[in-house]
């Protein structure tokens, strides 16, 4: 089933959001409070046990069925040298988390995270969006329903990641027409380019922005303009997972950025949505900023392919596992006055 029929489905999803419920979330804070601890000594712990109750709709939330999807797609930005490394790169990682290689991997597992990967037409990449659109309507339509299709209705949890070469620039691209600021706002040196490397992807945004300066500012014409097949199935994933009040739990800067167009939209749409890290990327504190959600971690990491997001699934397991299996004052025969 195609959840996207259409731009104007795709548009209508955006606008009409669901919220948590607000019941079940009261309910878990009245539980919190029965718990046998001081209140509110199990901090952000305490808050990520309240947000889950909310979307998954019970006082006492758990992940049962977890899934860590990543989308891979190429970039026909990367023939001005934005990216340290060759397009083949994006093909040859996908390879790798086939043969279980990665990261991502080895963090899907220790996080008990189903592993999902979506290579997103490798041998046809976006076109350069320095001079046209990186994609027609259809391509972008059909990348968003890519994406929302990775998401089941039984999963309690989905984490998102991406790969590829050059998506760092389409990243900063979209960050700049959603929120402002100019190109050197945003870019950073993504896969580790140098100082010359990094003036040069400031110019090719710089660039790309001026030449859509007419196109509308919406979601849908900002992913297709600047974005990426993998960036525009992430936003069709946190869009659809919004309709299936599914928690989404983001990896650093790219797939956060999915997230801006569609916010800059309707910023309700980042309330189903926690950022599991900030990286080493400049322009993702900002954009963490801009899109009103506090990183759960700060590890310096920069490698994306929903490492960090991974590695943070394992805080949410724990913060579920202590709301759900500690006993209440009254079960422990405890003093409330604690």
């Amino acid at each position: 089933m195609t959840a996207f029929g259409s731009v104007a489905a795709f548009e209508a999803a955006l606008t009409d959001l669901g919220d948590a419920d607000a019941d079940a979330r009261a309910d878990a804070r009245m539980r919190q409070a029965e718990l046998t601890k001081p209140a509110g000594s199990l901090g952000r712990l305490e808050e990520l046990a309240l947000f889950f109750a909310g979307w998954q709709r019970r006082a006492r939330p758990r992940i049962d069925r977890a899934r860590a999807a990543i989308f891979a797609g190429n970039h026909g930005v990367t023939v001005h040298g934005v990216s340290a490394f060759p397009a083949s790169v994006t093909a040859q990682m996908v390879a790798n988390f086939a043969s279980g290689g990665a990261a991502i991997n080895a963090l899907a597992g220790a996080a008990g995270l189903e592993l999902t990967v979506v290579a997103l037409d490798l041998d046809r990449p976006t076109a350069d969006f320095t001079a046209a659109a990186a994609m027609r309507a259809d391509e972008c339509l059909d990348a968003l329903n890519r994406g929302a299709a990775v998401v089941e209705a039984d999963l309690d949890l989905v984490v998102l990641g991406e790969m590829g070469i050059g998506n760092s620039t389409a990243a900063a691209a979209l960050c700049a027409r959603s929120f402002g600021g100019d190109a050197a706002a945003w870019v950073g040196p993504g896969t580790g380019v140098d100082g010359h490397g990094v003036a040069r992807k400031v110019e090719v945004v710089a660039r790309a922005l001026a030449f859509h300066g007419g196109a509308p500012v919406t979601a849908f014409e900002t992913l297709r303009s600047v974005g990426g097949r993998e960036i525009a199935a992430i936003a069709g994933a946190i869009v659809r997972a919004r309709q299936l009040r599914i928690p989404v739990l983001l990896d650093g800067f790219i797939c956060s950025a999915a997230l801006a167009p569609l916010a800059a939209d309707n910023p309700a749409i980042a309330a189903h949505c926690i950022a599991g890290h900030c990286s080493a990327e400049p322009g993702h504190r900002r954009l963490l900023g801009q899109l009103g959600l506090d990183p759960l971690l700060i590890l310096n990491m920069r490698l994306g392919e929903g490492s960090g997001a991974a590695v943070a699934a394992n805080i949410i397991r724990s913060a579920l596992a202590v709301h759900d299996e500690m006993a209440t004052f009254a079960e422990a025969e405890v003093s409330a006055s604690l």
